[in-house]
C-alpha cells in the first residue's frame, strides 16, 4: 500500500482505475456531473492545475520505470519510519535519560552537557576521577567521626571567673600548639578567664612571633566564646597585681586543676611558665577531652595568609606531573642528631660538632652516648638514604613527588641517597617564590606552620622520628578521617637494611619483610590505651580516639 499526501491509501490497482477515469474525464470536460464525481473522488489528487488532461497526468508515470517507482515509495517509506522513531525518543527522554546528551569539550577536567531538557542545559558534568592507587589509599575508618560537639549543660554562663591565667607556651610550634590546647581545658577546669598565651622565644629557633603572628586570634576566641571567656590581657584594674609564678605538675589530673582554682582565687592572677604535657591523656571528663579536640583542630587556624600560601604549595604539588604526593617528616636535623646522640653515616668531624653541641645545652642531661646502641635499639632518626630505602620498599616510584617537611638537613652529603632514589624532592624554599617566602622566612615557627598545612594535607605522612611535630600531624590526621600516615618501625627496619647491606637478604626478602612489618602501622583507627604512667603511654593529641572520634551508627530507613 502507498499514500500521497495523506490521502486515502491507493494500492497499485487503484492507480490504474484512476487513469482510466481520468481519460473518461477528457472526454466528458463539458460533463459537469462527471466532473464533480471525479474531483470528489480519491482519484482527484491526479488532477494538479498546470495539467490540461490525462497525458500530462500521468505522463511522469508512465515514462518511469516500475522498479524506480518502488524504490521512490520505499524510500518515502523509510522517512516516515525515522520520523517517527525520533518523535517517540523525543517523548520517551524523561524515562530514558542520557541517549540524547551532546558533549562538548571545554578543557582537560570538565565537559559541557546539553540535552532536550531545559534544566539540563547550562549543567557541569566533570569526568569522573581517575582510581587512587593503592600505595595512597587511606586505611578503613572503621566508620568513625569526628564528635566534638559542646553538651547542653557545659555551655559557658556568664562571665563570673576565678581571676585571670596567663599561659606561656614553651618549645617549637608544635609544642606550644598542643600546651595552648591544654590550657584552653585547664581554664574551663579551673574557671579561669585565658588571656591569649605568650610564645616562647629562648627556645632554639629564637622566634620573636608572637599569638596574632602565627594563629587567626579572632578565630580562636570566636569558637571558644561558648567554654571560656579570652581576653588580649590583663584588665587595667589588675594590671598592678604580681602574678603568681608557677610551673604546673606534668601529666596532671583535673582534680590538680580544680584545687589550683582555689589559689587562683585568692591570687587572681596566675601565670603557668610552662604549658607542654601540663595534663594526663586519659582518665578526663568526656567534655574536657572534646575541648581539647576543639581548641587543637577548630579553634587554632593558622593566619589567613599562612592558611593561604600552605594552600597554593599544596597545588603546586599535586599539578607537579602527578595528583599525590608524600609529606616526608625528616627529623636529620642538627639539633635532634645531637640531643639523640646520632651520626651514622655522618663524618667524623661532624659527629664530633654535634657532640660539642650536646655538651654546650646544659638542660640536655644525657651527654655521653653511645651512637651505634642507640641507632639499634629504633632511637635515632632515619638517615635520608635510609628513608629512601625505606619507600622504595613500601612501593613507591621513584617518581613520587616528595615534600620535606623539616628544617635544614644536617650533613655535607646527607640528602645524595635520597635525591639519587626520588628526584622530584620539595620544600617551602623550591615551591614558593622569594616574595611569597618573604614575610615568613626569619620566622622558623611561621615556616614551621606552612610545613604543618602541606604535611596535614598529604596523601601520606611519613615521619621519621617520633617528635611533637610527628604527633601533631599524624594526630591530626587521624581526626581529619585517617588520612594514611605511616609510622616506621625503626628497631626492625635499621637490622634489616644492616643485613640487606651485608648481603645476608635478597631485595625480594628485605621488601617483603618490610611491608610485612608495616601492614598495621599505615594510620588506621584503634583506641589510646592507658600506660603504666602517662609518660610513657600514648600522648592524646597523637591519637585522639577515644576522647574526640566516635563510631558513626546507621539507621535503617
Amino acid at each position: 500500500m502507498a499514500s500521497i499526501s495523506g490521502s486515502t491509501p491507493i494500492s497499485r490497482r487503484r492507480l490504474i482505475d484512476c487513469e482510466t477515469l481520468c481519460h473518461v474525464s477528457d472526454k466528458a470536460d463539458e460533463d459537469f456531473d462527471h466532473q464533480l464525481h471525479y474531483n470528489n473522488s480519491p482519484c482527484s489528487f491526479f488532477k494538479p492545475r498546470h495539467f490540461t488532461n490525462c497525458k500530462g497526468r500521468f505522463g511522469f508515470l508512465m515514462i518511469v520505470p516500475g522498479w524506480m517507482r518502488g524504490l521512490v515509495a520505499a524510500l518515502l517509506s523509510l522517512v516516515i519510519l525515522i520520523a517517527f522513531v525520533s518523535s517517540a525518543r523525543i517523548e520517551n527522554f524523561g524515562t530514558d535519560r542520557g541517549k540524547l546528551v551532546k558533549k562538548v569539550e571545554l578543557r582537560d577536567d570538565v565537559t559541557y552537557s546539553s540535552s532536550w531538557k531545559e534544566e539540563n542545559l547550562t549543567r557541569l558534568v566533570r569526568k569522573p576521577e581517575p582510581p587512587v592507587p593503592e600505595i595512597f589509599m587511606k586505611p578503613n575508618s572503621g566508620s568513625y567521626k569526628k564528635c566534638t560537639e559542646r553538651p547542653r549543660n557545659k555551655y559557658r554562663a556568664g562571665n563570673v571567673t576565678n581571676g585571670y591565667l596567663i599561659p606561656h607556651a614553651n618549645g617549637g610550634l608544635n609544642q606550644m600548639r598542643m600546651g595552648i590546647s591544654d590550657m584552653v581545658a585547664v581554664a574551663k577546669l579551673m574557671n579561669a578567664t585565658l588571656v591569649v598565651p605568650t610564645l616562647d622565644h629562648d627556645s632554639f629557633w629564637t622566634d620573636p612571633s608572637e599569638f596574632k603572628d602565627i594563629f587567626d586570634l579572632n578565630h580562636f576566641k570566636e569558637v571558644l566564646k561558648d567554654d571560656i571567656v579570652i581576653v588580649d590581657s590583663i584588665p587595667s584594674a589588675y594590671t598592678r597585681i604580681r602574678p603568681l609564678v608557677r610551673a604546673p605538675t606534668s601529666w596532671s589530673k583535673a582534680s590538680y586543676y580544680r584545687n589550683f582554682a582555689k589559689t587562683l582565687k585568692k591570687y587572681k592572677v596566675v601565670k603557668f611558665t610552662h604549658t607542654d604535657a601540663r595534663l594526663g591523656n586519659n582518665g578526663l571528663a568526656p567534655s574536657i577531652q572534646r575541648l581539647r579536640c576543639r581548641a587543637n583542630y577548630e579553634a587554632l587556624r593558622y593566619r589567613e595568609d599562612i592558611e593561604e600560601l600552605g594552600k597554593t604549595l599544596v597545588d603546586r604539588l599535586r599539578k607537579n606531573g602527578s595528583n599525590h604526593y608524600i609529606a616526608l617528616h625528616l627529623r636529620y636535623e642538627k639539633d635532634m642528631l645531637s640531643f639523640t646522640g646520632c651520626s651514622h653515616n655522618l663524618t667524623y668531624e661532624e659527629s664530633e660538632e654535634l657532640k660539642e653541641m650536646r655538651y654546650q645545652v646544659t638542660h640536655w642531661k644525657e651527654k655521653e652516648i653511645n651512637s651505634i646502641e642507640r641507632r639499634l635499639q629504633g632511637g635515632c632518626p632515619m638517615t635520608p638514604r635510609e628513608a629512601a630505602v625505606f619507600l622504595k620498599a613500601m612501593g613507591y616510584p621513584s617518581n613520587t613527588n616528595i615534600y620535606i617537611v623539616a628544617g635544614e638537613i644536617y650533613g655535607l652529603n646527607s640528602m645524595d641517597g635520597l635525591k639519587s632514589e626520588y628526584p622530584n624532592i620539595y620544600t617551602h624554599y623550591s615551591l614558593a617564590s622569594s616574595e611569597e617566602l618573604e614575610p615568613l622566612e626569619l620566622y622558623q615557627n611561621r615556616l614551621a606552620a606552612l610545613d604543618y598545612i602541606v604535611a596535614l594535607e598529604s596523601d601520606v605522612f611519613v615521619y621519621s622520628y617520633d617528635g611533637n611535630m610527628a604527633k601533631a600531624v599524624q594526630g591530626h590526621r587521624r581526626f581529619e578521617g585517617f588520612r594514611k600516615t605511616i609510622n616506621p618501625d625503626r628497631e626492625k627496619f635499621v637490622r634489616l637494611i644492616d643485613k640487606l647491606d651485608r648481603g645476608e637478604i635478597t631485595w625480594k626478602e628485605f621488601e617483603s619483610r618490610v611491608k610485612r612489618d608495616h601492614k598495621e602501622k599505615l594510620g588506621g583507627p584503634y583506641e589510646r590505651k592507658p600506660g603504666f604512667t602517662s609518660r610513657r603511654e600514648e600522648y592524646f593529641y597523637a591519637n585522639p580516639l577515644p576522647g574526640c572520634l566516635c563510631k558513626r551508627l546507621y539507621k535503617e530507613k
